[in-house]
């Protein structure tokens, strides 16, 4: 709960700093009368409106499990980050139509100087909020805040972007760079929504992150104790911030209930403290059978009905799989 309430309040502070953001470049654009600069304010409605979805999503995402929500509220936060990809990419497609207007009916600029300026602060708040936001998020497991930080940045690079072509034109006095920069960054943003979109589907369809995955094993292998015999049919699930993580457990068949739980508990003590206290273990215990010698490097065991013929390293693909190991 503590890591909710944490990803809340850094949600909240971003929707302050989008919807501020958002004033300054609306007065850049008006004082400048740029289409580039629109392309940045357009995009800055977006980051209001994402913000404040995220924001829902999140405190959707804190509220306790309750009997209608078993597994709690995360994958809300799944459904707030498709909804932000889908405006990212929507405000790129809309900067795209507004260049190609721009470069057929050319506007006048002016006071450029003082709309680079402001829309450059800009850049810098969006840039270090973006920073904070992943990195937060990606301790928190919360997509909702890396999908806000990934547009934040998307944002600042963008304006970054639009910032050197503004300069450029200004020293060129070549009007038509102001459409072209914005053309250019239209389709990073765009890449950017898809990316997100993506990410936010995979969640929603409980599609196994390999990353994870991967990390899982690396430490397991690395910590494995000789009880331990065999771990398959090893599923992690996302709801939101919180990591659901189910798998089969095989240790020696005459440990009684006490013993097997005495590992069980090592084993999330293990995984807790290396994915931290938003991963929950639900562990089902299996008795080792005959075939299970051959791979069995526990030493003490005085019912062997077999000779240890090969440790069997734990892979991605072995512990996914719902069958016991053997040679």
């Amino acid at each position: 709960m503590q890591t909710s309430k944490q990803n809340l309040r850094i949600q909240k502070i971003i929707t302050a700093i989008a919807i501020l953001l958002f004033v300054v470049k609306i007065i850049a654009w008006y004082s400048t009368n740029s289409i580039a600069i629109l392309t940045d304010a357009l995009e800055s409605i977006v980051n209001v409106i994402a913000a404040l979805i995220g924001l829902y999503s999140l405190y959707l995402s804190a509220k306790p499990k309750d009997y209608y929500h078993p597994y709690g509220h995360g994958k809300a936060e799944f459904i707030s980050a498709a909804i932000e990809g889908t405006l990212i990419a929507v405000a790129g497609f809309i900067i795209i139509y507004e260049a190609i207007t721009n470069l057929l009916h050319p506007h006048t600029l002016k006071q450029l100087d003082y709309g680079i300026s402001l829309v450059a602060a800009t850049a810098v708040i969006n840039y270090v909020a973006g920073v904070i936001c992943l990195r937060v998020g990606k301790k928190n497991n919360s997509l909702a805040l890396v999908a806000s930080g990934k547009h934040l940045q998307a944002d600042t690079w963008s304006t970054v972007g639009i910032i050197a072509g503004l300069i450029l034109l200004v020293a060129t006095k070549i009007n038509w760079i102001d459409s072209a920069v914005a053309l250019i960054f239209s389709f990073v943003i765009i890449y950017t929504g898809y990316k997100i979109i993506r990410k936010s589907i995979a969640g929603i369809m409980d599609e196994a992150d390999e990353e994870l995955l991967k990390k899982m094993v690396i430490m397991l292998n690395g910590n494995r104790k000789e009880n331990w015999i065999d771990l398959h049919n090893l599923r992690i699930i996302k709801y939101g911030g919180t990591l659901h993580l189910d798998c089969h457990l095989t240790v020696p068949w005459y440990l009684n209930v006490h013993e097997a739980h005495t590992e069980i508990d090592e084993l999330s003590t293990l995984v807790k403290k290396e994915f931290g206290e938003s991963m929950e273990l639900f562990v089902h215990s299996d008795g080792c059978l005959d075939f299970s010698c051959a791979i069995c490097t526990k030493t003490a065991c005085t019912v062997r009905k077999h000779w240890f013929e090969k440790k069997v390293e734990w892979t991605m693909a072995n512990i996914s799989s719902n069958n016991k190991h053997s040679i």
